[in-house]
């Protein structure tokens, strides 16, 4: 582990695009700011223990629990297509893909 020593005003960077400083001190807390890329997230140590564990949980849930959310979203799920993909959610008929129209004539300009 890297140690520096900084005081109000200063800063560090982090390879050519991560700049931490030192915006204050009082008593034993020490704000600091972080100037980074957006792509480069950035959490507290606390809150990224508790994504981490949150995504084991969630990649070591059981396939047969499933059912059992149904109800959180008051309908049911719909069944998944013969022949379909694993994973691939069937489309409800509100989320299909419009078809052609009825009134439309073909080659008409407007119809489109």
């Amino acid at each position: 582990m890297l140690i520096l020593a900084r005081r109000i005003g200063e800063s560090i960077m982090i390879g050519d695009q991560v700049e931490i400083s030192v915006v204050d001190i009082k008593g034993d807390q020490v704000k600091l700011g972080i100037n980074a890329p957006s792509q480069v997230k950035v959490y507290r140590r606390e809150v990224y223990a508790a994504i981490q564990a949150e995504n084991r949980a969630a990649a070591s849930a059981a396939p047969e629990s499933l059912p059992h959310l149904e109800g959180l979203l008051g309908q049911k799920a719909p069944a998944a297509k013969p022949g379909a993909p694993p994973g691939e959610a069937p489309q409800r008929p509100s989320e299909a893909p419009p078809g052609p129209s009825d009134d439309s004539t073909p080659g008409d300009p407007q119809a489109r």
